[in-house]
């Protein structure tokens, strides 16, 4: 089944001299998915049983990829020394619990005002933004002092 998410995908691997592989497209569907930020490991972990042949450095590559098209963002890492994407291109912003490393997304109206006020009076083209909030989840704020949560 194809979706808008493909079309999109497809155009713009394109644009970039790059061919859909269905390891790609894998990896992208993986990514737009879910409300997780994952890791490279996450996705490969999550998409080896359904494609053994999947490699840890096509997953690497693929996303390389992704980001260099614009379909993903690569978020850097969240104080676990690995580095997280997220597929969601919409204005948010991050929250990262410094204790157990989960990363939320947090949308607010006026963060899309805030993107049109920067384009039209920087006199930038915006390629993308990112805002990080670091502090403790809920879930962290309750458990013991130096106890991680459970929290995904």
């Amino acid at each position: 089944m194809t979706t808008d998410g493909d079309e999109l995908l497809a155009e713009r691997l394109k644009e970039h001299g790059l061919r859909v592989t269905p390891q790609r497209l894998a990896i992208y569907r993986a990514l737009v998915a879910t409300a997780e930020h994952p890791t490279a490991q996450m996705l490969y972990e999550r998409l080896q049983p359904a494609l053994p042949s999947l490699s840890q450095a096509t997953v690497y590559n693929s996303l390389q990829a992704l980001v260099a098209c614009g379909l993903v963002h690569e978020l850097g890492d969240a104080g676990d020394g690995a580095l997280h994407y997220d597929a969601d291109l919409s204005p948010h912003l991050n929250l990262v619990c410094t204790r157990c490393h989960r990363i939320e997304d947090f949308f607010d109206p006026s963060l899309a005002l805030v993107d049109s006020a920067v384009n039209s009076t920087s006199g930038y083209r915006i390629m993308g933004a990112r805002l990080v909030y670091y502090g403790l989840c809920a879930a962290c704020q309750a458990a013991p002092a130096g106890a991680a949560s459970t929290a995904p």
